[in-house]
């Protein structure tokens, strides 16, 4: 069972037991399989945005129901740990995605948009489940000094995830030639469905594969002995009172900066392979442009390796601060620009949001000793920002063009970068348990 150390009474320590040594390489598996099944959505988008002729705003609600489901299922999550562990938590995450990930199959059948939705809420739901209890567990696999690196880490077998994932999905969904809209206008109610019912069916076989993975995994980690590590109930159970979480000025803060990234970095990649469509910037068909999102989320892929030993070196929030800046200043180039410059600029932004989710997350839990499930759960919950920015972002680009739109994540980087150098500054001493 986790413990306070003596020299350091806010930090959890996990007992020795069989598996500890192999548990992190377990544990990072799951970063690779949900980094994966959460970047075709980038592929999904393109494709349903045709299939059912939406503009920009009505297709971004694959966004907004995919990250609204961490939002809502985040701190049940947590209640979740605290009731079967985190192991077991793990597992029924698993479970829950394959679950979602069959609803793809009456969806395309019928085909419904909003059973599409609703099958990706599921999903939602089943990775809330494991990034509530996965991100606090690699944390405390080892010293709190290197929490920031492990997580690093961790997040690159992720980025690996969202690097394959545009093309193996373009080569799965984007597979066809679509009809243009002034075709689809031609064709009589009954070809219309016929046409739909045959477009959406190429979703049938990635995401029966993605469930059957994803059951095999969950039986595997079941049979697997994890080191126990304890829960919030447990810790708070053999003290004092603990302080409201809601004091914690650096986690408040980090729920925010958690907000921002993940709606900058998910608005970026929904967009992406409209963006590079677009005559002005890359004048590419949309299975071409699938390819140049694996760049996006590959850069991504490198800094978190290339994280991983920085952030052993030199501290997580002057990283993140910097970071910041370069991703901000690349936005705006992109903005000002046309043609490649335009193009690679908005690409590379994804080697700078690499190490942003690690540090935001291991800086928001700094110190919080036996809350550190809490604020785990509410630093989840900052995922709904992937639900609301590429939504807001897709009004704005249905009014003054997807070119001008990226001024939102712009902004949201600005947020990060006042986080890494002020806001994620600890003010009060270690919580003890």
């Amino acid at each position: 069972m986790a413990m306070a150390s003596a020299e350091n009474p806010s930090q959890l320590v996990v007992e020795s037991a069989p598996g500890s040594k192999t548990a992190l390489p377990m544990v990072i598996t799951l970063f690779f399989l949900w980094g994966f099944i959460t970047c075709l959505n980038d592929i999904l988008i393109p494709h349903l945005k045709h299939l059912f002729t939406l503009n920009y705003a009505e297709v971004m609600l694959v966004q907004t129901f995919f990250f609204t489901g961490y939002f809502i299922f985040a701190l049940p999550s947590g209640k979740v740990i605290d009731w079967i562990g985190y192991k077991w938590t793990m597992v029924a995450g698993l479970l829950v995605m394959a679950v979602g990930a069959l609803c793809f199959l009456p969806a395309a059948m019928a085909p419904s948009f909003p059973m599409f939705l609703m099958a990706l809420g599921i999903v939602a739901a089943g990775m809330t489940l494991l990034q509530v209890a996965a991100n606090p567990y690699v944390i405390v696999l080892g010293p709190p000094e290197t929490a920031s690196s492990r997580l690093n880490l961790a997040q690159a077998f992720n980025s690996l995830g969202t690097t394959v994932a545009p093309y193996v999905g373009s080569l799965f969904i984007l597979a066809t030639v679509p009809l243009a809209a002034s075709q689809l206008k031609l064709l009589s109610p009954a070809a219309l469905h016929a046409y739909r019912v045959g477009e959406a069916s190429v979703v049938k076989l990635p995401y029966t594969l993605i469930a059957i993975i994803l059951v095999s995994f969950a039986v595997a980690m079941a049979l697997y002995k994890l080191p126990k590590i304890g829960t919030h109930e447990e810790n708070a159970a053999t003290g004092a009172p603990l302080p409201s979480i809601w004091r914690q000025r650096h986690l408040v803060l980090g729920v925010i900066a958690i907000f921002v990234y993940v709606g900058a970095e998910v608005s970026i990649g929904s967009f992406l392979i409209n963006y590079l469509n677009q005559p002005d910037i890359g004048n590419m068909p949309q299975k071409a442009a699938a390819l140049y999102v694996a760049f996006y989320w590959g850069g991504a892929m490198i800094g978190r390796f290339c994280g991983a030993g920085i952030t052993q070196k030199l501290r997580a929030g002057p990283v993140l601060g910097v970071a910041a800046i370069a991703a901000c200043c690349l936005v705006l180039t992109s903005m000002l620009t046309f043609g490649h410059v335009a193009m690679w600029s908005i690409i590379l932004v994804g080697l700078f949001n690499s190490i942003m989710w690690p540090n935001i997350f291991a800086l928001g839990l700094a110190e919080l000793g036996p809350l550190t499930n809490l604020g785990s759960s509410l630093l989840v919950m900052g995922v709904l920002g992937a639900a609301l920015i590429p939504l807001l972002q897709g009004f704005v680009a249905d009014h003054i063009g997807i070119h001008h739109a990226f001024f939102l994540p712009a902004l949201c980087y600005v947020y990060i970068c006042f986080y890494g150098f002020k806001g994620s500054i600890v003010l009060h001493p270690p919580i003890a348990a």
